[in-house]
């Protein structure tokens, strides 16, 4: 058996296997923001993963970036993750929400007019996907020290609700340019106050908001991802090396279940060397990976668990495909986005189905 495929300590959890299914955008929710019966269907075919990170989940209707992404906040919406839950659990697998807000990633037609929220008032380059299309982002506007307060309240919320409707536990997404990362961010972030300026102040934000998501769940129970220079929607940072050190510094001795590091394009130092001798809990590494590079990355330490996105999109039963040495299915990328349609979704066959015809 090889190493991807034993066992491995995440959290508070036993995976089966150290293949994690990464968080994926599939725009294939409501209008308003509910998981549905095709997203049930999705998850549960994946349910052998060793944990399913789902899609992001906004944590509050002013955190929504995108047209038909899921929330977290209403009766609906709960009731609809605990129907996805539930359909995972009962094939043997765990799975945890990811909290995703997007901050100024974001569009009046996205918030019933309302204008974005940022640390600072700075428009990103770049568009919004909204009920119309492709529209340019807007200037956000500057969260006072009392919204911050609220926001972190709304994560807190967002996470117990997330913690009823099964979850097995909740990852903060900290990356590609979202409001966690706005905040880390020097180029986003330009405030004076404690929430800006200096490495710690800047870090404060995402460690309250794991402090109140821990609150809630329980720190074996809470993941945080983060994606250094990935330099997605628009962010920038003068000192990445420093912001990510501190921060993953601050990180230790906190209990969290993991650190899910994922890497695009190059970077100007190798941060899963730096990172992960920083880190106390699971390490997760992400982006790009084959089952013949993860095996290296086991077999060399440099990570407890590697993550795969487009793979387990276009193969529910990857783990089983990597066992047989079997081939993988093509992913369709014209399909990763769309509205709640089954093509591209929970249409891609299995092994058995494939021996079935």
């Amino acid at each position: 058996m090889t190493q991807l495929l034993t066992p491995v300590h995440i959290g508070r959890y036993i995976a089966p296997n150290r293949l994690v299914m990464a968080p994926m955008t599939r725009s294939r929710a409501t209008s308003d923001g509910v998981p549905t019966d095709l997203t049930v269907i999705y998850y549960a075919q994946r349910a052998s993963a060793g944990l399913i990170i789902s899609e992001g989940v906004f944590p509050s209707a002013m955190g929504q970036g995108y047209v038909h992404t899921p929330g977290i906040e209403t009766e609906a919406q709960i009731a609809g993750w605990k129907k996805v839950t539930e359909a995972v659990h009962a094939r043997g697998g765990r799975i945890f929400m990811q909290m995703m807000h997007a901050g100024r990633i974001s569009h009046p037609l996205l918030l019933n007019g309302a204008t974005p929220v940022a640390p600072s008032a700075i428009k990103p380059e770049g568009k919004a996907w909204t009920p119309i299309g492709q529209v340019d982002f807007v200037t956000p506007r500057e969260l006072s020290l009392d919204e911050i307060t609220g926001v972190i309240a709304e994560y807190r919320l967002a996470t117990r609700r997330a913690i009823e409707a099964g979850f097995d536990g909740v990852e903060l997404h900290a990356a590609s340019g979202y409001l966690p990362e706005q905040f880390l961010s020097s180029g986003s972030n330009q405030r004076q106050d404690q929430y800006g300026g200096s490495l710690e102040d800047r870090a404060r934000f995402v460690l309250e908001v794991l402090a109140a998501m821990v609150d809630e769940a329980g720190a074996d129970r809470v993941g945080i991802k983060i994606s250094p220079e990935m330099n997605y929607n628009s962010i920038s940072d003068e000192t990445p090396q420093q912001t990510y050190t501190n921060l993953v510094v601050n990180l230790r001795g906190m209990g969290l279940a993991y650190l899910h590091v994922a890497l695009f394009g190059t970077t100007t130092v190798d941060y899963h060397a730096l990172l992960r001798p920083l880190f106390d809990g699971a390490y997760l590494m992400g982006s790009g990976l084959t089952q013949e590079s993860a095996e290296t990355v086991l077999a060399e330490n440099k990570a407890d668990a590697t993550v795969f996105g487009s793979a387990f999109i276009a193969n529910p039963d990857l783990p089983e495909r990597f066992r047989q040495g079997a081939a993988l299915n093509t992913p369709d990328r014209n399909t990763f986005f769309a509205p709640p349609t089954a093509t591209g979704y929970i249409d891609y066959p299995t092994l058995d189905a494939a021996k079935a015809a």
